[in-house]
C-alpha cells in the first residue's frame, strides 16, 4: 500500500493512477508462490461516459481483454449490476461467463462506487480453479 500511495500522491489523473495500480497488483501476484503467481489479468473496466450500460476496458496488465462489456453480462457486468464484489472460483460454473481468455479459471471483481454509482470495476483473473486471486 505504501508503494501505491507514493505513486498516486501527486496526481489526480485517474488513468495514470489506475495503470500504476494494475501494474502493482500484477507484479505483486507474480511475486507470490503458486498458484497465486498464475494471475493472467489485473486491471480496470470503467463505466461508459455515455451511460449506455457498458463497461469499457481501462488500464490493465496481462493478456488481451474484451473492450466492451454490457452491464449484467459476465462477471464484471454482474458485479456492476449488483454493485457488489463477485468472487467466482470456477468460471465454468458462472452462468453467462465471458471468456475473454480461454485460460481464465477464476475471477474476482470489485466495483468502484463514487457518489452511490458504480463508476468502474477492479478485476483480477486467475488461471487456477478455486482461486479468485
Amino acid at each position: 500500500m505504501d508503494s501505491l500511495r507514493s505513486l498516486v500522491a501527486d496526481t489526480r489523473f485517474w488513468p495514470s493512477n489506475a495503470a500504476n495500480t494494475a501494474s502493482l497488483l500484477w507484479h505483486l501476484y507474480q511475486s507470490l508462490p503458486a498458484p497465486s503467481a498464475r494471475v493472467n489479468w489485473a486491471g480496470f473496466y470503467v463505466a461508459s461516459p455515455s451511460d449506455r450500460g457498458e463497461l469499457l476496458l481501462g488500464p490493465f496488465m496481462g493478456k488481451v481483454a474484451c473492450q466492451v462489456i454490457r452491464v449484467g453480462k459476465g462477471v464484471c457486468g454482474a458485479a456492476a449490476e449488483r454493485g457488489e464484489t463477485v468472487l467466482v472460483r470456477d468460471v465454468e460454473e458462472f452462468p453467462g461467463h465471458i471468456a475473454c481468455d480461454s485460460e481464465s479459471r477464476s475471477e474476482i471483481v470489485v466495483p468502484i462506487v463514487v457518489s452511490g454509482k458504480v463508476s468502474g470495476m477492479l478485476q483480477c483473473v486467475g488461471v487456477w480453479m478455486g482461486g479468485g486471486c
